[in-house]
């Protein structure tokens, strides 16, 4: 994430895209009875200012893991002209757990991505929520397990992640992130490999029953856990003009996830993911070109 900021009309533009692949992306969860609900920052904006955090430049969506497997069949069979999907299964080098549904013939490639070897575009954030661990050490064993996994899987590629922490600390942990990143090198420690140890990870309760959904690979491994006894009936709510479908406690995960979710944060605290490369048609522009 990125502390840099559009200009005005760059970042309408790049919004009313997301749009667009919002509505085909609903389209067909409507069309072909699949479940979605918007989580995070799509949660806050839609609750605080009905539709986008004014700087925010994605949209967040979760997806239990059967819906989200269907949808993918769906959209490379019946969409694989406009949208491709961008994930660290289709595509080894991408470096992370979440998959983007990416419209083709656009750009949108971050600076920490920009050594990637990867179809970067605009696109959805599509979270898949796996089942977790009812009992607490099984928890903390499943969610820490796929978290160090995904970790490895950024460093594996980027070697300098972006990080929150400055000064001295920085340096110490770019320190630790550089020598992590050789030693997978030197031992060949394949992409492919480390997302397979992932995954196990994230599915190692599907086949059982549990109280809870998660997509454990965030940042934090507590911050996206959806208790399945809460969540639903799904709610309607107003998403710039539209309506999108919320879980029925949102409030409360925003809650448990940030805190204090309606005051705005101070302008240096807001965060972007301010491309160095971005095209809307078939000419790339530097962003607020």
């Amino acid at each position: 994430m990125s502390g840099k900021f559009y200009e005005p009309e760059t970042l309408k533009r790049l919004q009313q895209e997301i749009l667009s692949i919002l509505d085909d992306f609903v389209r067909i969860c409507e069309d072909y009875h699949l479940e979605y609900f918007g989580i995070a920052g799509t949660g806050i904006g839609a609750v605080r200012h009905g539709g986008f955090i004014p700087w925010d430049d994605d949209i967040d969506i979760a997806m239990p893991r059967r819906d989200f497997e269907k949808l993918l069949r769906i959209v490379e069979k019946k969409m694989g002209d406009r949208y491709l999907v961008l994930n660290a299964r289709r595509y080894p080098a991408y470096p992370l757990m979440t998959t983007r549904l990416v419209k083709r013939g656009t750009e949108f490639v971050e600076e920490v991505m920009r050594d990637v070897d990867c179809p970067f575009g605009i696109f959805l954030d599509l979270y898949v929520l796996d089942n977790v661990a009812d009992d607490p050490i099984g928890y903390q064993i499943q969610s820490w397990s796929a978290w160090f996994w995904s970790k490895l899987m950024i460093l594996r590629a980027i070697p300098r992640p972006t990080l929150a922490q400055k000064g001295l600390k920085a340096r110490l942990i770019w320190a630790v992130c550089g020598a992590a990143h050789q030693m997978m090198e030197m031992l060949r420690v394949s992409p492919e490999w480390l997302r397979d140890r992932c995954e196990a990870e994230c599915r190692r309760y599907n086949k059982k029953k549990t109280r809870r959904m998660a997509f454990l690979p965030d940042t934090s491994p507590y911050w996206n856990v959806v208790d399945k006894r809460k969540y639903h009936p799904l709610r309607k709510l107003d998403f710039e003009g539209r309506k999108l479908n919320f879980a029925g406690n949102l409030e409360e995960m925003l809650k448990n996830q940030y805190g204090d979710y309606m005051t705005l944060p101070p302008e240096e605290k807001r965060k972007t993911h301010y491309p160095y490369k971005l095209s809307f048609s078939d000419r790339a522009q530097e962003p607020g070109v």
